[in-house]
């Protein structure tokens, strides 16, 4: 793809400045780019680099001196890196996975393919499923009976969607990606030995060692529109009613996501987050990597959870946590900052102690 700065510039509503008719090839770092390269140094602690390179066109940050940097062209946005967000998606060249149904695709004849539909080498599209028109579904992936995939989605390789579950327009879904699997929903005959302790924070009581009976999964997943499922994440069906995910939200990649969770819309949620059934997450939350949620928990709109968090209790609109179990940050950081000072707190008390004994034995 070749666009000059004049067009990438408009492109992602930025001002062009300089020799705007340059025609760059592809984006680059500021040390490597070469003559026809766009080089990013979105941010003053990459100027320097630029004169490692060849770059004559650079993404640079409001108001920085081009010229001086010894470039003949400049993009200059208002915010740099939400216009990488537009700028990157203007130069990926996709992943080549042709057009139209593969001879060597599986489309059951019951299935319902809108116009523009890619199904790539290997795809299983089952019986009743439907997918909208010009989505991609990639080499490998199967879509289950009576599962649904809007318009304009994306199913990189190995994605499997499992039987009825409901996705809306503009999905993306990238490699190994699993939806629709069971919960993981067993039960025991009898009072088990965890439910003992769960209800008394520690005892087992006379409960005895039982089999587990399996619960089945009858409610499949809901996904809005415009959301986004990392590598390798897996999604549980619902036990009745279904887990569901709500417009906007994007989820990084070994993300588990228990059943009957409900997510909101415009959340967040980073690489290895756990989610236990039946958790409730409102709109806005943002949980950084290796959250761990507890089952039957809410967390309310505009939560950030920060990294490593170990949620054991519900958590108000707007809060800040961290730390296991997750209090509120400027609370957690202080008790951390008292525990470093324990050592030497400790060693005055010592000295302390042995000033008072001496001082009474000179009595």
């Amino acid at each position: 793809m070749q666009y000059s700065v004049r067009e990438i510039a408009t492109a992602i509503e930025a001002e062009a400045v300089g020799d705007v008719d340059i025609v760059i090839h592809a984006l680059s770092e500021p040390g490597d780019a070469g003559p026809d390269d766009l080089a990013l140094a979105s941010n003053p602690k990459y100027a320097d680099a630029l004169a490692k390179g060849a770059a004559q066109a650079a993404l640079l940050w409001a108001g920085a001196d081009w010229e001086a940097l010894g470039l003949k062209a400049a993009i200059l946005p208002r915010r740099p890196r939400y216009a990488m967000s537009r700028l990157t998606g203007m130069m990926d060249p996709g992943h080549s996975f042709g057009s139209g149904v593969h001879p060597s695709a599986v489309v059951d004849p019951s299935a319902q393919i809108g116009a523009d539909v890619t199904v790539a080498p290997g795809a299983v599209i089952g019986p009743e499923a439907v997918i909208g028109d010009r989505t991609v579904i990639g080499p490998m992936c199967y879509v289950g009976w009576k599962a649904r995939v809007g318009a304009d989605g994306f199913l990189r390789e190995h994605v499997s969607i499992g039987t009825g579950v409901q996705i809306g327009d503009r999905f993306m879904a990238q490699p190994g990606v699993r939806i629709g699997g069971d919960g993981f929903s067993f039960v025991t005959p009898e009072k088990s030995g965890v439910e003992a302790v769960r209800e008394t924070l520690g005892e087992q009581g006379d409960t005895q060692a039982q089999s587990w009976s399996r619960i089945a999964s009858l409610g499949a997943v809901v996904i809005g529109d415009d959301v986004e499922i990392g590598t390798n994440t897996a999604i549980d069906s619902g036990t009745i009613r279904p887990t569901r995910i709500g417009n906007r939200t994007k989820i990084d990649n070994l993300v588990h996501i228990g059943h009957n969770v409900v997510i909101g819309e415009d959340n967040l949620i980073c690489g290895q987050v756990g989610l236990a059934g039946s958790v409730t997450v409102g709109n806005n939350v943002v949980m950084a990597g290796q959250v761990g949620v507890s089952d039957n928990l809410t967390i309310e709109d505009r939560v950030v959870l920060a990294a490593a968090t170990k949620v054991m209790s519900s958590v108000r609109a707007g809060k800040v946590m961290l730390g296991y179990p997750s209090t509120e940050m400027d609370t957690q950081i202080s008790m951390y900052k008292s525990q470093r000072r324990l050592p030497r707190v400790l060693r005055e008390i010592t000295e302390i102690k042995k000033a008072v004994f001496k001082s009474g034995d000179s009595d």
